[in-house]
């Protein structure tokens, strides 16, 4: 089923139970008169965390009662309450394409006017508009918490060997040069599951190309041609640098073969951390931002938003919802999910983030930071095994050939997208 049906479909569905009488906010407890607020949220991992959570909104509201639902699958099951017309009152979603769909199909509330829009980081805000398909009028979810990626380092093989964090490209190379003079092992890979080849190439592309690049294809203003090519030729030369054969490692093969020291550094994200120390509880673990540019002022920390609420626009207590929101964006609320996942904090204020974080906390605090470029991409489209495969070639054309394939698959997944985004271009104009 492609864009246009899914949108319509669930349009659709959402229009016929407006005279439905949902398991929502406007369902009342006949005995105590209290307004039941239906959470559905996606983080299965962080379920401890959204139990304490709703422990304490409970102990704390005599008028409402929050209820969190965590499953398995939760897209899945989401998808199915629309259909069903069974609609929660507030979702918990990553700021991801799944997040444009559902904002596509008019499903969400206008949010502007809760108060607490004005406390979340501006770069974080930006992240949420640069996800409309189309741009829109209003504020439809509000990020929450945020990951990173950027490279993970070994803080212990650092000071032993005296290398320095590099800050440019040339002096990141010169470092993976050192190492390997030194008989040890600059990074690894792993990647034998294709989609971890999108640690790096997210990095490299938030550095090196506009963070609106897809929106600036799907209007026809370039191509990824054009905006990928260093990124495409960067990737390529960390090869030079990772285990032989990397295409035999798996994620888990380079999460234990970094916590055992087997190389100094890790080109991937922060939620890799809890899977190394569970090889290694007392490795001692940094990051720093992927220094793609030739000037330190020009690099970007690549962060996205891992968790944001949404209101359902079929809520019909828009109070009670917001008293919910108006909770979990206290600083205390926000600090046990921090401390349960080790997340950044999407709100302004002095939050503790775990030391894993410390080389990058000065991109945080300044707000230098930009989206996940494939929180844009397609899924249909599988481009982690496309930039597998073209790692693998060794061609002298696989760059070109590469970028090519990118902008045929890219105009065959997004076909009705940027046909849209075409209309609503001339009617502007």
């Amino acid at each position: 089923m492609n864009h246009k049906k899914v949108s319509t479909f669930l349009f659709a569905a959402m229009i016929s139970a407006s005279a439905v009488l949902s398991t929502g906010c406007n369902m009342n407890d006949a005995d105590d008169e209290k307004t039941i607020i239906n959470m559905l949220q996606y983080k299965q991992e962080a379920v401890d965390a959204f139990e304490e959570m709703e422990k304490r909104f409970n102990e704390t509201h005599d008028d409402i009662v929050l209820q969190v639902e965590s499953p398995y699958e939760a897209m899945t099951i989401l998808k199915t309450r629309l259909i069903k017309e069974d609609y929660p009152d507030i979702v918990g979603i990553g700021g991801d394409i799944n997040y444009s769909n559902f904002l596509d199909a008019e499903l969400f509330m206008d949010i502007s006017d809760f108060e607490g829009v004005s406390d979340i980081k501006p770069s974080y805000m930006q992240i949420e508009k640069d996800l409309e398909f189309i741009p829109q009028d209003g504020v439809y979810a509000l990020p929450y918490v945020a990951n990173c990626a950027g490279i993970l380092y070994n803080r212990d093989m650092f000071e032993e060997n005296g290398w320095k964090i590099p800050e440019t490209w040339t002096e990141f190379t010169a470092l993976c040069e050192t190492i390997q003079a030194s008989g040890q092992q600059p990074l690894y890979l792993g990647y034998k599951d294709t989609w971890t080849t999108l640690s790096p190439w997210n990095s490299l592309a938030v550095g090196l190309s506009d963070a609106d690049i897809c929106s600036q294809v799907n209007a026809g203003n370039t191509t990824f041609t054009e905006g990928y090519a260093e990124a495409a030729n960067k990737i390529k030369e960390l090869l030079s640098y990772a285990e032989p054969n990397p295409y035999a490692y798996s994620y888990n093969d380079a999460c234990t073969a970094f916590a055992r020291g087997e190389s100094a550094m890790y080109p991937i994200g922060s939620y890799a951390v809890p899977q190394i120390l569970s090889v290694n509880p007392d490795m001692n673990i940094d990051t720093f931002t992927f220094p793609t540019n030739e000037a330190e002022s020009d690099n970007i920390l690549t962060s996205g938003v891992d968790l944001q609420f949404s209101v359902m626009k079929e809520c019909k207590n828009k109070d009670a919802a917001y008293e919910v929101l108006k909770f979990l964006y206290e600083d205390d609320t926000i600090q046990i999910y921090l401390d349960n996942q080790n997340a950044i904090p999407c709100k302004k204020g002095d939050f503790t983030l775990p030391a894993m974080l410390d080389g990058v906390k000065g991109y945080i605090e300044a707000d230098r930071m930009s989206d996940f470029h494939d929180h844009h991409y397609p899924s249909e489209m599988s481009v982690d095994a496309m930039i597998q495969t073209y790692l693998m070639d060794e061609n002298e054309d696989a760059a070109a050939d590469f970028l090519k394939r990118f902008d045929k698959e890219w105009v065959r997944y997004n076909r009705d997208l940027i046909e849209k985004v075409k209309k609503y271009e001339e009617e502007q104009s």
